[in-house]
């Protein structure tokens, strides 16, 4: 290879791998924002299933070492380093397979996260008490959750007949969260029924569940992810063939310039 093409590939490497650099950034501030976030969903799928948060420490891991590979990736490519560009080579590869196989269990996974959550919300409501101060970030997480979505419950607002505290006072309450009410958490007073039947239907509620607008949240969010990931999967493509020629036109230049005998 001429050495003109030696320094096209040279500093389209190193743009690739400064891309790379700020894609790995974004992964891990992705994984920051899961384990940070408690004012949202994340903070409910985070109770749901443990695996999430081991998943955000995987992604936070993933991306401080892309961010890593992509500043060696640099150095090599500037400096011409041949074994900084195969110890980069070796890196992406393992990474690459580390998030396609990380894909693929999240993939067969789905269905066991999606009975966790089920699970996990409806003990949420059963077991909602304003005055529980252990539970009051994943209580308020849910409450975002229904305001924002202007829903009631996970199937619908008679999910929250379940609810102990509202049991006893015979269903004059009902979640503040699942109405236009200006208090954001806990209950709200139904009044004028405190001798008659009440059930669900009679509170001033929003009566569609969640489950609905939670899925489209998570396939929105989902999408943003995967659309990273993707992006990050092709750079390291980019950077692998990259990364493999100029090594091989560096160790072919080292050999023109021996002396012939």
């Amino acid at each position: 290879m001429g050495s003109g093409c030696l320094k096209v590939t040279k500093y389209f490497l190193f743009l690739f791998n400064l891309l790379f650099f700020l894609l790995g950034a974004v992964i891990l501030g992705f994984g920051v924002w899961i384990l940070a976030d408690k004012t949202s969903f994340i903070a409910v799928l985070q109770m749901s299933s443990p695996s999430l948060k081991t998943g955000a420490y995987i992604l936070i891991g993933v991306g401080a070492l892309t961010m890593l590979m992509g500043f060696l990736g640099c150095v090599g490519a500037v400096n011409e380093i041949r074994c900084l560009l195969g110890l980069y080579f070796t890196c992406l590869m393992v990474i690459l397979i580390t998030q396609v196989a990380a894909g693929l269990v999240i993939y067969f996974q789905k269905e066991t996260l999606k009975e966790e959550l089920n699970r996990v919300v409806g003990e949420l409501i059963e077991s909602y008490d304003p005055a529980d101060e252990d539970s009051s970030n994943l209580q308020h997480a849910w409450d975002y959750v229904q305001r924002q979505i202007t829903c009631c419950g996970w199937t619908g607002a008679k999910d929250w007949e379940k609810n102990d505290l509202l049991i006893n006072t015979n269903m004059t309450e009902y979640p503040c969260s699942c109405s236009n009410s200006t208090r954001d958490t806990g209950f709200c007073s139904l009044g004028g029924f405190a001798n008659g039947t009440v059930s669900s239907a009679d509170w001033p509620v929003h009566q569609q569940g969640c489950v609905d607008g939670v899925e489209t949240w998570l396939k929105d969010n989902l999408g943003v992810i995967l659309g990273v990931c993707t992006g990050v999967a092709v750079v390291e493509l980019l950077g692998m063939i990259l990364s493999i020629s100029l090594c091989k036109s560096i160790h072919g230049e080292d050999y023109t310039k021996v002396p012939k005998s």
